[in-house]
């Protein structure tokens, strides 16, 4: 019985396994020396299993319920996998250039990466928090990973001190479940809570919809996020901007389904509040920023506001039109940051949007390419970014709340703003001192990419839609 568990949870076995003996070997043959190496070695091994756990088929339990393998947690899985691959290789250049490369680097996205794999098969709240907290304490060590800055210091701190209010917060409504439900195992949450929930179990919902709102920038808990996205160094920020957001949002999905699914009508109208308040401020708030960072942060809530609309529907088709959203935020978000970490002048990081001025003129691709990226932010048919809120907007209008797909399409409309103006910078702003040209042939490959599947995406969009139909099957049972 050990053994089949453990065959289930192999993927997370590898990687903390990997983790530890990475962490050991940098330790007694030079450390910072194998750090390179150890980034190429991370993201093979991420892009490796990715496949490995895509190849498997059914639902599978393990620990009397504590884990569960099944398609959705498999779909959240081979994003993130994917993506923390993308983010890691995007990032080596970058932080070599600047003396950040240190071999804990990739061992504390292998870390994270364990956490968030966990985090999205839980199937009990204990489950649930070591892999949240896992993933967490190593994001708060990445945070400040540019010891000598009082930015990237500040950024780790606020994290870490938010974090663990919103762990408290989280700890706290798990203790109120377990307490009116019995147990801590979502099914037997579940069947507790089904037809007429006790207030109290109410109220321990509602904490722990706090603490995984935190998580995903989710109004008001987003507090952190401009912050941290602008002190922590760009490849970290790029890596907050992806992986994480995906496994959080599978986590949410993941709890209000599986321990809430009998009493839907008391958390729909919470999370759709989330989601209207994160769409308006993440609009509002980033058409007064000038540092792309912190308008990557703002955008960013906006984006999870889209997501949560999906899963406020309450129906198959609203889980998979979250996950189809995700995997298409992801990407956006990977080819944007690679050509955030492109930005220099002198050699020296630039993020202020107005160094972008005319930049068409000297980089006509890279443009063309950030601009297809921009409107695909913005949901610009005929983009694939189009197409990831036709999908959320229908599954709100289709359950029921047609009030939060208009709000959507207003809050679209009003984020255009942020994204077209940058475009305009790079075609006709007024001409400053050049960015330096760009030196990194994978970044532009990951930029080039990104923007071409944002392009002709839609060819591949029906087979997507299928795999994110079977994962939220898998969810809804």
């Amino acid at each position: 019985m050990i053994q089949a568990d453990l065959n289930i949870l192999l993927p997370e076995i590898v990687l903390a396994v990997y983790a530890m003996l990475g962490l050991l070997g940098a330790v007694y043959t030079g450390k910072d020396r194998m750090a390179g190496m150890l980034v190429w070695l991370t993201a093979g091994l991420f892009v490796a299993l990715a496949f490995y756990i895509a190849s498997a088929t059914g639902t599978r339990t393990a620990f009397g319920g504590m884990f569960i393998d099944d398609g959705f947690a498999r779909f959240a899985k081979v994003t993130i996998l994917l993506s923390a691959a993308a983010v890691l290789v995007m990032s080596q250049d970058y932080m070599a250039r600047r003396n950040l490369l240190k071999f804990e680097y990739p061992m504390l996205v292998t870390l994270a990466a364990v956490g968030m794999m966990v985090m999205v098969s839980a199937g009990d709240l204990m489950a649930l928090y070591m892999g949240l907290e896992l993933q967490s304490l190593a994001l708060y060590v990445i945070a400040a990973l540019r010891r000598d800055s009082v930015k990237s210091t500040e950024a780790g701190l606020k994290y870490f001190v938010l974090g663990a209010l919103s762990s408290g917060l989280l700890l706290y409504g798990a203790s109120l479940v377990y307490g009116f439900a019995g147990t801590t195992s979502f099914a037997g949450i579940i069947t507790a809570a089904e037809g007429h929930a006790p207030l109290g179990l109410l109220l321990g919902l509602v904490f722990v919809i706090s603490g995984m709102a935190f998580k995903i920038s989710a109004v008001p808990f987003h507090m952190w996020t401009p912050d941290v996205y602008e002190g922590a160094p760009t490849p970290v920020t790029a890596f907050f901007a992806t992986a994480p957001k995906m496994a959080a949002m599978g986590l949410f999905a993941r709890v209000v389904y599986d321990a809430f699914g009998g009493i839907m009508s008391d958390w729909q109208q919470i999370v759709a509040l989330l989601s209207v308040l994160s769409m308006f401020l993440g609009a509002v708030a980033a058409i007064g920023q000038r540092d792309i960072k912190r308008l990557m942060a703002y955008s960013s809530i906006a984006h999870m506001g889209y997501a949560l609309m999906g899963l406020a529907a309450g129906t198959e088709l609203g889980v998979q039109s979250m996950l189809i959203y995700m995997a298409i935020y992801v990407t956006m978000n990977v080819g944007t940051f690679a050509f955030i970490l492109s930005m220099s002048r002198d050699g020296q990081p630039v993020t202020d949007i107005q160094g972008l001025n005319m930049y068409a003129r000297a980089n006509p691709v890279r443009a063309l390419s950030m601009l297809v990226l921009l409107f695909s932010l913005a949901g610009v048919p005929p983009f694939l970014g189009f197409f990831g809120k036709f999908y959320v907007l229908r599954a709100a209008y289709e359950g029921g709340l047609a009030w939060l797909a208009i709000a959507g399409v207003v809050a679209s409309v009003i984020g255009a703003y942020y994204y077209l103006r940058i475009v305009f910078f790079m075609y006709f702003g007024e001409e400053r001192e050049p960015l330096d040209r760009p030196q990194s042939p994978v970044l532009w490959g990951f930029l080039v990419a990104s923007a071409g599947v944002m392009t002709v995406g839609i060819v591949f969009l029906f087979g997507i839609e299928n795999v994110a139909q079977a994962a939220a099957l898998s969810l809804i049972k």
